[in-house]
């Protein structure tokens, strides 16, 4: 196997594959390993670690036909580092070679034989916006939580609505919700579990593309764009029943510009700690921020805002606070409570197919 193909264009498929290889110590070393298989002027790279896999399509100057394995992170390292814009790559049974210029690199091969075969969904695909899909996972992902032992905080719910699809996603302390209305990502009264981090991993591929074309089977699904494919299993577990947590209405409702807030929230964090709530008072006409410690000292900031309803004061996490914000994407946002020890739920001034509900922590003065 050998071929010839522009560093920059290599460089940015081996860095998002390297992220999919296996990192764990396992009896199967070739899962650290991108597979390189050339054909024509054709490159396939792969990289899997059994749940989740991507393959990206490159075209390149072929010389020669064939297979080869080599550890993903070590020849996304090489690559990068390359001083030329062309970078030739040879295959043989026991090493690779990576050139360009006057630099060279061998390193060893993993044998092609040990790498698996990565299996994608089969059925019939649907289509989506790559625009509107990576802005929804951008919403939607950071409510997932990364702890493994609780199976089921760490999927992304893809459900079937009657006019659409929802994405949601829980920790426990916050959940997101997305409408996506007219999407068929899913058949009807269906829903699927699927890991966040492979959705956070799709969210980072599908930036540039037009549409994604969506493929469910039985235990996985697939996502194509352009010249990127993404399969990952399903989580087969149950999602927690999270609409319990959306009250019916909220009588209390400020509303302020978004930038203004996002500031605020930013400069409390600096004293703001885990244990350590931002407290927001809410009143009429002013929105009023502070975080008050014993070792750091305290931090006050206000900023304009209307208040509907009777005026409130609730404590939060400075960071799952920022992470809400961060997802709105309108000039306002609103914030919408019904009791201090009652979740709040942020949602876009005049977007009505996004929510954030961040539960509140418990103010001690």
């Amino acid at each position: 196997m050998k071929f010839r193909v522009e560093r920059e264009a290599l460089s940015e498929a081996l860095g998002s594959a390297a992220r999919v290889a296996s990192h764990r110590n396992n009896a199967l070393p070739a899962l650290s390993g991108a597979h390189l298989s050339v054909t024509g002027n054709q490159l396939v790279l792969t990289c899997t670690d059994n749940d989740l896999s991507v393959r990206f399509e490159l075209p390149v100057g072929g010389v020669a036909d064939g297979v080869a394995v080599v550890s993903a992170k070590l020849i996304s390292d090489i690559v990068r580092s390359m001083p030329e814009e062309k970078v030739t790559i040879e295959g043989h049974a026991e090493e690779v070679l990576v050139s360009a210029g006057k630099s060279q690199f061998t390193v060893p091969a993993f044998a092609a034989t040990d790498f698996p075969q990565v299996v994608t969904a089969s059925g019939s695909p649907v289509t989506i916006s790559a625009a509107t899909f990576a802005e929804a996972l951008r919403q939607v992902v950071r409510a997932a939580s990364g702890d493994m032992q609780r199976l089921a905080l760490t999927g992304v719910l893809v459900a079937a609505e009657p006019d659409g699809v929802r994405l949601v996603a829980t920790d426990s302390y916050r959940l997101a919700v997305r409408e996506l209305p007219g999407a068929t990502l899913v058949g009807r009264g269906q829903e699927i579990l699927v890991p966040s981090r492979s959705l956070g991993e799709l969210e980072r591929l599908i930036q540039h593309g037009d549409e994604v074309r969506v493929t469910q089977g039985d235990n996985r699904a697939t996502f194509e764009c352009g010249g990127v494919t993404l399969t990952t299993t399903l989580l087969n577990v149950e999602f927690p029943k999270y609409k319990q947590l959306i009250a019916s209405s909220y009588p209390n409702q400020l509303t302020t510009n978004r930038e203004q807030l996002l500031e605020a929230v930013r400069r409390a964090r600096i004293l703001a700690r885990e244990t350590t709530p931002v407290r927001l008072e809410m009143t009429g006409s002013v929105l009023r921020l502070s975080v008050v410690t014993q070792d750091l000292g305290q931090v006050v900031d206000e900023i304009d805002a209307t208040m509907q309803g009777s005026d409130i004061t609730l404590g939060f996490n400075s960071d799952y606070l920022l992470q809400g914000i961060e997802a709105i994407t309108t000039e306002e946002i609103s914030i919408q409570t019904t009791e201090p020890v009652k979740p709040a739920v942020l949602r876009g001034v005049g977007d009505p197919h996004y929510l954030y509900l961040v539960m509140p922590q418990r103010l001690t003065t």
